[in-house]
């Protein structure tokens, strides 16, 4: 078989942080940088503050963009009571990928041990739009991405990849003659 060329996706990277700013969003900073390593395109940037309803809104801002294929978050998935991207996140997805928190833990507990049930890193799809929360360290960013994103937004990834996907998420909406 041949290979695949490579597709690259539109990126949107939120910060979920009541300190943070992008001078000293390390987290952040991972992702942008692997984005660009990896020949993807940032398509926006923000640091919103861990307001559930705040985090949400951008969320579906971004879906109904149509320069935006993916949005990974990164902080406010613990289990503090100010931690509400999870929820927010779950607000907006049609579906839940249930196996990415999984996978996620599986990848943290090789790094720290029985801590990574602290997580609740979590994905989804709303819109035609991957939907990815990450934990506030760089290190769980690294993870995420290294460990998952990376292979899954690569279209040359074999056996499957979620860029090859992207024209199907929404066929539920196309109407059938009948």
């Amino acid at each position: 078989m041949a290979e695949r060329e490579f597709i690259p996706v539109r990126i949107a990277v939120m910060t979920v942080s009541d300190t943070r700013s992008l001078a000293d969003d390390r987290s952040g900073e991972v992702l942008v940088g692997r984005i660009a390593e990896a020949g993807h395109h940032l398509a926006d940037r923000v640091i919103i503050r861990d307001e559930r309803a705040e985090i949400a809104a951008k969320l579906r801002e971004w879906i109904e963009r149509d320069d935006v294929d993916v949005v990974i978050s990164t902080g406010g998935t613990g289990l503090t009571g100010r931690d509400v991207t999870v929820e927010a996140h779950r607000d907006v997805y049609e579906k839940e990928i249930d196996a990415f928190g999984t996978v996620f833990t599986m990848i943290s507990m090789e790094k720290i041990g029985t801590s990574a049930i602290q997580s609740r890193a979590c994905g989804g799809v709303a819109g035609g739009t991957y939907l990815f929360a990450l934990p506030g360290s760089p290190g769980a960013c690294k993870d995420g991405w290294d460990g998952i994103l990376k292979a899954q937004l690569d279209y040359r990834h074999m056996p499957c990849n979620f860029v090859e996907i992207f024209p199907r998420l929404e066929e539920h909406k196309q109407r059938t003659k009948g």
